[in-house]
């Protein structure tokens, strides 16, 4: 039986687009890839065809030719955790302002060969170029072998094996607390550092020990956790053991929420016996008992200037002899209840 139903509408092609706008399917092509020899008249005309044919670009035909495909990649790593995660929220809100999508490859283990398969699995995508979130040494050493002419920048990547950079100034931002908390009163401050493999939980250390030796204060050995409340926690059973601890500055508020519960069971009052600064400024920080005291890290400025350098990179190719480019963002101090306003009780020894 025959249907009555009208045949499907195939989708407009460039033809019907030149057509019906009385130009040829080149001027149309320069149209739609901006080209600057096209009068303003034709390319209203050429504007309005579109408009009205409903016409989509063959955006996989359009790539071969002009070699761009609107699209970065990003490598990232374990973003379960906030401050790969923000950064990673950070570089897609950078990138949907400059007009591109991005294409995330992410690796569990921030080993070699992950974080190489990433890059291939992002370059047979034909990105036009990759920002690599490198929070590990690991990380950071597998670029080496990456192609020099694909343009990419490494986010929290030290050195960037030759690559340009985008960091926040953490060795500044753990100063920064570990001044504060001197500042109120302690005699030395007491530091639970993250992973000793992972670059920001290096400089964090390097930047308190910095700052505790500027105030002629002999650093002792920092306790080291995962990043996790429940290492933290650990950190905090054992720091509410000693009677000489004052404050402790903690690498992040994960593992800060962990070191506020241990010393709570413990009945150690957290500003009154212990001042306590952590790092991250992550939502649920103001809202800890008490609220905590943290560095803020602008994630919303390194995904702005990593896209930036990108952008730079892929316009001009990546850069020539001489230093990479290193964009430093500045960290916050963020001042609450958890460092200040202590009645300065002394605490009893256990």
């Amino acid at each position: 039986m025959a249907s009555n139903a009208p045949a499907p509408r195939r989708p407009a092609v460039m033809a019907d687009v030149a057509r019906l706008a009385g130009v040829s399917q080149q001027t149309v092509s320069r149209v739609l890839n901006e080209h600057p020899s096209v009068s303003p008249v034709t390319r209203t005309r050429v504007v309005a065809a579109i408009e009205e044919l409903g016409y989509r670009p063959n955006t996989a035909a359009r790539a071969l030719v002009t070699r761009r495909t609107g699209v970065l990649g990003v490598v990232g790593f374990d973003t379960s955790l906030y401050g790969p995660a923000s950064t990673l929220s950070g570089l897609e809100q950078a990138a949907r302002r400059a007009g591109y999508y991005v294409s995330v490859a992410g690796v569990r283990v921030a080993d070699g060969a992950a974080v190489r398969q990433a890059l291939q699995r992002l370059t047979s995508q034909s990105v036009e170029g990759v920002v690599v979130i490198a929070p590990r040494r690991a990380t950071v050493d597998a670029l080496a072998g990456a192609s020099a002419d694909l343009p990419l920048v490494v986010v929290e990547g030290g050195h960037g094996n030759g690559r340009p950079v985008v960091c926040v100034d953490q060795a500044e931002g753990a100063r920064l607390a570990t001044r504060h908390l001197l500042a109120q009163g302690a005699p030395t401050v007491w530091h639970v550092a993250g992973p000793s493999d992972w670059l920001e939980a290096e400089n964090r250390v390097a930047g308190w020990r910095a700052e505790l030796a500027d105030a002629g204060i002999e650093p002792g050995e920092p306790l080291h956790g995962d990043w996790s409340p429940a290492s933290g926690y650990s950190a905090g059973q054992l720091l509410a053991e000693r009677s000489d601890v004052r404050a402790v500055f903690v690498a992040n508020d994960q593992m800060a929420l962990g070191v506020l519960r241990a010393f709570h069971e413990r009945g150690v009052s957290v500003p009154d016996d212990v001042l306590v600064a952590g790092f991250d400024d992550i939502p649920e920080s103001a809202y800890f008992t008490p609220p905590l005291t943290t560095v803020r890290q602008d994630f919303e400025e390194v995904g702005r200037r990593s896209i930036e350098l990108l952008l730079g990179q892929i316009a001009s190719g990546p850069p020539g002899p001489g230093p990479a480019p290193v964009a430093v963002v500045a960290p916050e101090l963020v001042v609450r209840q958890s460092s200040v306003g202590r009645r300065r009780r002394v605490r009893p020894a256990h």
